[in-house]
């Protein structure tokens, strides 16, 4: 049988429009669950209900609603649902039409970037015919120009006391769930956290719709900001317990690991490595028509999905940003929140309180140190660009030091996968071992640099590690650079010792071509090295001078001993295991592993671990060793 497909609809409207009793009516769920609401009879908090229904296709439905309430006072509740729903049911009264905070949930919707949903006008029952007809031509013309103002986003005319126009409901809502796209797999798993309680006999229970990836049954996930690390304990979409949640869902969490009170809305659960909390972010802001003017450094409240945060707004230009424009800013968080580029959000002014405008994330990792008019040149283009562009872009912005693909992850909200395949597609880029990326224009200065230096050396040469601090490249860079100049002839190596090529060698004659040979042999020997006297016999060299070449090669850095007087490995052939070994980094690995991984056999295997134990490269815990 087929997966259920879901969807979340939030609800949107002034206060006592009948939200809350058409979802009871569609549902038989009553959402207002606090005692004051029962008393008031107005929502004041998130309500949560959800429904099956069957599709045109005869595929079931799952639809969840996240009930908001419609007073001024509660806007701030009202946002933290609104932040995480695909599609939206706006509804307005027959008896009022439309009112201020229809105007204002609509507004919000459309800055969270909500494309889909339709309009119920609730209570019809309350009112005549032609009263009805005469809402229906006004409610029209106020959604004109709006997400929800084109013909195929209907107006539908129902009441939660007869039951009248609820099965055209039912069928909109069906049509919606349809229609909703399969999440995104590029994107790794979040679910922002939109209410904690405790369940007896199973502790800490987090709540939320899973916007992207999947939850699985005893997963590690941590909880941002804070980096609070919990297990799954326990699933449930639809009050139906599970072994994976997938995202669209609304999905209830039993955690392990943190008690109720250390868990608020606002926080994100995450997997580890991926999405972290920021306090600063650039972004594509826009002020509604009839705003007050935006002038640099104000102070403003910012809603992202479950999450708010009063923040400082540097405009990337001097002037005051006027009503119905849209600007490049900076936003300075006065706590963190977990946000991804292109993720939505909603700006609120203090005082008088009231929605001014709202925005899209550019870039939730700013380059701190760059100058302000370079990074503003930068989000313009990044502003317009396609996801294989801004990859592109943000490549180049790293310059000689390039970017891993993971970290690249990070900053992009995208799995390290996806950031491979989209990599994959631009011209413009090399990816280097270890997975670091970098612009073909980044890696030729690199290259020019490194041979500059070395002209400027003369035939003395430079060691490997002095050119590498001098050119300021990290090792993935450095590495392939050295790699690519040697292998091109444009320069010679002798163990550490680096020179251009055509230079005077620092050491001539017979020593000079009985070094080379013996490092030629080891190079070639690879990770399984001959013995000293097995070595010396092959090249035709007597074991004593042998033993004073392998004592040369050791000074510089070209041979490293493995632990015996008879056992040594060329240095280039550690330094390519260790690019290897980087790919498991944080993982354990046995001996067997590491034959299997190398193609060693245990002769050769027990001492390089031993070696790669000395230079820090793992680290020995009981029978296996982590890769550092």
């Amino acid at each position: 049988m087929s997966a259920a497909r879901s969807i979340v609809i939030g609800t949107a409207g002034h206060i006592d429009h009948g939200k809350t009793a058409l979802v009871r009516a569609l549902t038989g769920i009553d959402t207002d669950r606090l005692p004051e609401e029962k008393r008031r009879g107005i929502t004041i908090d998130l309500g949560f209900a959800s429904m099956n229904v069957t599709a045109p296709d005869g595929l079931p439905l799952q639809i969840s609603f996240v009930d908001v309430p419609g007073h001024a006072l509660f806007i701030r509740n009202m946002l933290a649902g609104a932040g995480c729903v695909p599609a939206v049911m706006l509804v307005i009264a027959a008896d009022e039409g439309v009112m201020p905070q229809t105007r204002e949930h609509l507004a919000i919707c459309e800055l969270l970037g909500i494309s889909d949903g339709f309009t119920v006008i609730s209570k019809a029952d309350l009112v005549k015919e032609d009263r009805l007809e005469q809402v229906r031509k006004n409610v029209g013309d106020f959604l004109e120009g709006t997400i929800l103002g084109l013909a195929t986003k209907p107006i539908l005319a129902a009441s939660a006391r007869t039951g009248q126009g609820l099965e055209e409901v039912r069928d909109e809502l069906a049509r919606i769930a349809t229609r909703a796209t399969t999440a995104e797999t590029a994107h790794p798993m979040r679910l922002p956290i939109d209410r904690v309680f405790v369940k007896k006999g199973f502790g800490t229970v987090v709540t939320g719709t899973l916007l992207s990836g999947e939850i699985r049954l005893g997963q590690n996930l941590l909880i941002e900001p804070g980096a609070r690390n919990v297990r799954v304990r326990g699933l449930q979409t639809h009050g139906e317990s599970e072994q994976v949640a997938q995202a669209g869902s609304r999905t209830a969490v039993n955690l392990s690991g943190v008690d109720a009170a250390d868990v608020s809305r606002g926080q994100t659960l995450v997997e580890p490595e991926t999405l972290a909390a920021t306090d600063v972010i650039d972004a594509e802001i826009t002020l509604l028509e009839g705003a007050p003017p935006l002038r640099p450094r104000a102070r403003v409240h910012l809603h992202a999905f479950t999450s708010e945060a009063m923040a400082g707004v540097m405009l990337y230009s001097s002037e005051p940003m006027k009503p119905g424009s849209t600007r490049l800013a900076r936003l300075k968080l006065a706590s963190p929140i977990v946000l991804a580029p292109e993720d939505r959000f909603v700006l609120r002014q203090p005082l008088p309180a009231g929605t001014i405008g709202g925005g899209r994330v550019l870039d939730s990792n700013p380059l701190i140190q760059t100058r302000r008019a370079v990074t503003q040149k930068w989000l313009e283009r990044l502003a317009q660009a396609a996801p294989a562009q801004q990859l592109e872009l943000r490549v180049q912005r790293r310059g000689v030091d390039g970017i891993r693909t993971d970290a690249l992850g990070r900053e992009m909200g995208l799995k390290a996968e996806a950031v491979r395949d989209i990599a994959g597609s631009v011209g413009e880029l090399i990816m280097l071992p270890g997975e670091v990326l970098i612009s073909r224009e980044a890696y030729s200065t690199a290259v020019d640099s490194a041979l500059a230096r070395l002209k400027s050396a003369g035939p003395q040469g430079v060691k490997r590690a002095v050119l590498q601090s001098q050119l300021g490249l990290k090792d993935a860079v450095f590495g392939s650079v050295i790699d690519k100049i040697i292998a091109n002839g444009d320069a010679n190596i002798r163990g550490e010792l680096l020179t251009i090529a055509g230079a005077a060698p620092a050491i001539s004659g017979q020593d000079a071509r009985t070094l080379d040979a013996v490092s030629a042999a080891y190079r070639s020997a690879g990770l399984a090295p001959p013995s000293v006297r097995e070595a010396a016999q092959q090249l035709h060299i007597g074991e004593t001078e042998f033993r004073h070449i392998i004592t040369l090669l050791i000074r510089d850095k070209t041979l490293i001993r493995m632990g015996s007087d008879d056992a040594f490995v060329h240095a280039d052939a550690v330094r390519e295991l260790r690019g290897r070994l980087a790919t498991i980094r944080g993982k354990s690995i046995d001996v067997q592993a590491f034959k299997t991984l190398t193609g060693l056999t245990r002769k050769h295997a027990i001492p390089l671990l031993e070696l790669l134990d000395r230079e820090r490269i793992t680290r020995k815990q009981g029978d296996v060793r982590v890769v550092l």
